[in-house]
């Protein structure tokens, strides 16, 4: 309606006594408002990069580092050791205009502005050498030496600032090294060893040891060349060939679900729950664009974590194409597009220069909600392109797509600040019938009926007629942890800040003045409407193909693992490594994600959990001959190589990136590699992934307990495979998402569910039995 407003802005009618000019006032002040609204986004973006850019410094170091010069100017001490003097007498050479007092100043600043900038940069470079330590990373778990703690002194000195924005750590983190061949090789070989039979292990070895000798050392030096040059030598190829090359479906194979609190529905309202979620994700949006977020920082706020993922979480979508698909960002946007019963509507979320409200918001979604008007021909089934191949999507998007109102209304979805489905059915836990509810709930956020979701953007965020809520995130532009940031900071502010009224509005008074949300305009012709049709049979054989156990876990959590005095992912791990076995009887490759944001635009790296460790610990629990004593001492042996391999993964020292890149340099020299190909060819029959906790201040477990998130899960990796995601909240709370698909005759996932919860209570059983022994 900001369009409507702007036109109607100016009239003017041409009469014998000349024209006569009409203004409208309100246009008028909507328009400056605007303009100002823009000018002090520039104005914000301008201070933050000044900021940032002389970060750990800042304005006013500069300030007293100039004054302390100056002052020193008028004393008979010269602390630039001539220097101001050499830059006084180049300014009388320039022009005799200036007094000696004048120019003594000058030269001051010079001077002193020269300094600064020189410590600034002293201090940036030392504190990236101080965060390329990881040793601390390494250190038995409670135990800090006097060398760490001299170190984390040293880096919080040459951190600067208390408190720094979402961005100042970045030109000081170190770059993601490009490990050793040899040392890759050895972990990979070590990492297939119990997967493997004899004859083919020592085929593989050889395989390993020629590349090492021959093709190796040129792809690594390539691959060198390219880590001194790129800030990451993993990230831009990762985004293209592993993501946006993608040809198949995105919906199941790569977008992701975040859920709701568990047991909690703040209101079952589902336009009041709209009205105060939007608002919390446009006031997040706001301090992402402020920069206002604190940068991560692991190690009692030490070691900062990248934060450039978060750069592309707003005003992003990815556009099909028929090679490769991209990004395409917006710096600002100012209207968001909702979903409902077929219908597109674009709603500004701006007026008067501020962000409308929450009971605003609310109001906009109930004019959605009761709007009578039927979809336009081939509209309600329109997002299905989205959701199927991207060739078939490319194709029809620059044939039907490319111009008219079609193109104005694509636009409107593909530059909105994110997507809003108001979902007619009803999700979430039902204490009376658990298990198919909480699955019911994961099936609808991952793919919904496939046609409600606009896959494309960077998130759709979800709200059910119910008053649950949840988003379906497309994977491209950034990982789960960006997401579940966001997520966490959006249950918080709607339950602890924004708050409802008794009866389950959103608090504040509605607006008569703001415009009543714009049906997009579709002219969608019947060729068209074919390929949808096609594209929604294609993903619907896709989504109802996903089975998924999405279910909470309350026997225990984490602060009765902690007790057995061993990392909580590593006890998860291993439970999942001998219920994978008691599932399938036998051990698969198993992909763990772990992230390199230790580094510049960072990632992710893959850790392999199965080990020649964990699987001689699954063989002893299968084994009734084992006594509690060896198994534990094999649990405790398997636990530590996990972590190991954690850390070797977060510190850059992984295996799968290095292959992938080496792989990429092959493709690009016209080199075949029998090796690096079986290597990327081996499939992930259980690929795991943990949701982070990154805000937990902002829930008190202790005194809320009934708070727990159900946190998020994916579809399965590989279609005879198993894909697992779960969530640890609080001290006795871990929540698991399990998928596969019913095409697969091996794989069924709540028979796997079942299994992983005996594993858990098994493996929790043997520090119990030896904790009764010892107290006898």
């Amino acid at each position: 309606m900001a369009e409507a407003h702007q036109a109607v802005a100016f009239q003017f009618t041409v009469t014998p006594d000349g024209i006569d000019l009409r203004l409208s006032h309100e246009a008028l002040k909507q328009i400056c408002l605007s303009g100002l609204h823009s000018w002090k986004k520039k104005f914000i973006r301008f201070k933050n990069g000044v900021l940032t850019g002389v970060f750990p410094g800042s304005p006013s170091s500069w300030l007293i580092v100039v004054v302390g010069v100056v002052s020193s100017t008028y004393t008979r001490v010269d602390p630039s050791l001539g220097m101001i003097a050499r830059i006084s007498r180049t300014l009388d050479r320039t022009g005799g205009y200036l007094s000696s007092q004048t120019k003594q100043a000058v030269s001051g600043v010079l001077f002193g502005t020269g300094l600064w900038v020189a410590l600034v940069l002293t201090m940036r470079y030392s504190l990236k050498a101080l965060l390329s330590y990881h040793g601390w990373m390494f250190a038995e778990h409670g135990k800090m030496g006097r060398a760490t703690r001299i170190w984390m002194c040293m880096v919080k000195i040459f951190s600067g600032r208390r408190k720094p924005m979402l961005y100042s750590f970045q030109a000081a983190l170190p770059r993601l090294p490009v490990p050793a061949i040899k040392d890759t090789m050895s972990r990979y070989l070590d990492s297939v060893r119990p997967l493997m039979k004899e004859g083919d292990f020592q085929r593989m070895t050889a395989l390993a040891q020629d590349f090492a000798v021959n093709l190796g050392p040129k792809l690594q030096w390539y691959l060198k060349l390219k880590s001194w040059w790129a800030t990451n030598y993993v990230s831009d190829w990762w985004e293209e060939y592993v993501y946006l090359r993608g040809r198949g479906p995105l919906m199941v194979n790569s977008n992701y679900y975040a859920m709701d609190m568990v047991y909690v529905t703040p209101t079952h309202i589902q336009a009041a729950r709209a009205g105060n979620t939007i608002h919390a994700i446009l006031l997040y949006r706001r301090q992402v664009d402020r920069e206002e977020i604190r940068p991560i920082r692991l190690l009692g706020s030490t070691v900062p974590l990248c934060s450039a993922q978060w750069e592309r979480l707003f005003n992003t979508s990815r556009i099909p194409g028929e090679e490769t698909d991209t990004l395409q960002h917006t710096r600002d946007s100012r209207h968001i597009v909702v979903y409902h019963r077929g219908r597109y509507f674009k709603v500004w979320v701006y007026h008067g220069g501020r962000l409308l409200r929450p009971r605003e918001l609310e109001q906009q979604m109930q004019k959605i909600l009761d709007d009578p008007s039927e979809p336009q021909p081939g509209e309600a089934k329109l997002a299905a392109l989205t959701a199927a191949d991207r060739v078939p999507w490319a194709k029809c998007r620059q044939t039907y797509f490319a111009r008219g109102k079609n193109k104005q209304s694509l636009d409107a979805i593909e530059k909105a600040a994110f997507f809003v489905t108001l979902d007619e059915t009803e999700q979430g836990y039902k204490k009376e019938d658990p298990e198919a509810s909480m699955d019911s709930y994961a099936k609808s956020l991952l793919h919904g009926k496939c046609f409600d979701r606009w896959f494309d953007k960077s998130f759709t965020f979800v709200i059910f007629k119910n008053g649950k809520m949840g988003i379906n995130a497309e994977h491209s532009w950034a990982d789960a942890p960006i997401v579940g940031h966001l997520w966490e900071y959006v249950m918080a502010t709607d339950y602890f800040n924004l708050g409802y009224t008794e009866d389950g509005h959103c608090k504040g008074d509605t607006s008569s003045s703001i415009p009543s949300p714009a049906r997009l305009q579709w002219d969608i012709p019947q060729e068209c409407q074919e390929v949808i049709e096609t594209s929604l049979s294609s993903a619907n054989l896709l989504a109802n193909d996903v089975d998924i156990f999405s279910f909470p876990f309350d026997t225990f959590g984490k602060g009765l693992i902690k007790k057995c005095r061993t990392s909580p992912d590593a006890f998860i791990q291993l439970a999942l490594q001998l219920a994978h076995y008691k599932d399938m009887g036998k051990f698969s490759l198993t992909y763990e994600a772990s992230m390199t944001r230790l580094f510049r635009e960072g990632r992710t790296e893959t850790v392999r959990s199965c080990t020649t460790e964990s699987c001689n610990f699954v063989l002893a629990m299968m084994d009734p001959s084992q006594t509690v004593e060896q198994r534990l001492k094999l649990f405790k042996l398997a636990s530590e190589k996990h972590q190991h391999l954690y850390r070797l993964a977060m510190t850059g020292a992984g295996i799968d990136r290095h292959f992938f890149c080496l792989y990429v340099v092959s493709k690009y020299l016209a080199v075949d590699s029998p090796f690096l190909k079986e290597v990327l060819s081996e499939p992930w029959r259980l690929s795991t992934s943990q949701t982070p906790q990154q805000q937990v201040e902002l829930f008190d477990f202790e005194r809320n307990p009934h708070l727990v998130s159900s946190g998020g899960g994916f579809g399965p990796v590989a279609d005879d495979g198993y894909g697992v995601s779960y969530i640890i909240v609080g001290e006795n709370f871990i929540h698991f998402h399990i998928s596969s698909k019913y095409s697969c005759p091996e794989t069924d996932s709540h028979r796997f569910g079942r299994h992983l919860k005996q594993a858990m209570v098994d493996i929790l059983t043997l520090f119990s039995l030896t904790s009764n022994s010892k107290k006898k």
